[in-house]
């Protein structure tokens, strides 16, 4: 159960999608998201009620420049709290302009198991500098063009996506940086369908992402991703078939969001 947590925030990443053809260039406006935005998930492995994710947006600088610091939390609760406890932090910052992250932070505590890393990327030179501050070690990685980290990768693509020119059966690579690697997330485009939240009916987009089977997932197509079909377009519900068990994620509450949120009338 130790990667629960992980598992949520890594799917955060693929919660949404680019449109056909397009280029992994810098955002030139940014107009999906603002200061003050906030979700919290609920997240259920099979009947438990396994933990909560919070993710929140708030204005800051960092080295002189304008940025928005996303901080992204998870915690166990109830039973798995008590065998298990699990208490992680990830952190991006983000330009306000391009979306391009500048610093990742990354600290976790899962049973015992921690890590505390900080990844500052600086894209003029294609590096990322990954310090590692548990084990004080420093490692300078070359990265790709317009490389992104697994939170800011969210919201980058809400302002790259136009859900106009999606078609069903669309399929997208987007390059990404974590921890010491560079890898290309895959990631399917499979239709609309009318989600049942704790809100109402939503109309949403659904996704697959690819990711490796074995330990974790029990398989490549074992994840599912449910976004809301508006300006918006936040993650509604996520669905994973583990290796063992299955995981469940639904949107508990939010606020601070930039446009309108639409239920479906009965």
């Amino acid at each position: 159960m130790k990667k629960v947590i992980f598992l949520m925030m890594s799917v955060f990443v693929t919660s949404t999608a680019f449109t056909p053809g397009t280029e992994f260039t810098e955002a030139t406006q940014q107009v999906a998201f603002e200061d003050g935005e906030w979700f919290k998930f609920r997240i259920h492995y099979g009947v438990f009620n396994a933990s909560y994710a919070e993710m929140k947006i708030e204005k800051a600088r960092l080295k002189g420049k304008p940025v928005y610091h996303i901080k992204g939390k998870g915690k166990s609760t109830g039973l798995l709290h008590l065998f298990f406890k699990v208490n992680d932090k990830y952190e991006t910052y983000i330009d306000r302009e391009t979306v391009k992250p500048y610093r990742f932070i990354r600290k976790i505590d899962e049973g015992g198991h921690t890590k505390n890393i900080q990844i500052d990327f600086n894209h003029e030179a294609g590096t990322a500098i990954v310090h590692d501050k548990k084990h004080k070690e420093k490692t300078t990685v070359n990265i790709e063009p317009s490389t992104q980290d697994m939170m800011s990768a969210f919201y980058h693509l809400r302002n790259m996506v136009d859900i106009k020119t999606l078609k069903l059966g669309d399929e997208f690579t987007l390059p990404m940086f974590f921890d010491k690697e560079n890898f290309n997330f895959k990631l399917s485009y499979l239709g609309e369908e009318e989600v049942k939240t704790k809100f109402g009916r939503v109309a949403s987009l659904k996704f697959r992402p690819y990711v490796q089977s074995g330990r974790v997932f029990k398989e490549e197509e074992s994840l599912t991703v449910w976004i809301s079909k508006d300006e918006n377009k936040i993650p509604l519900k996520i669905q994973a078939k583990l290796a063992v068990g299955s995981l469940t994620a639904d949107l508990e509450a939010f606020k601070g969001l930039k446009h309108s949120f639409k239920i479906i009338a009965d």
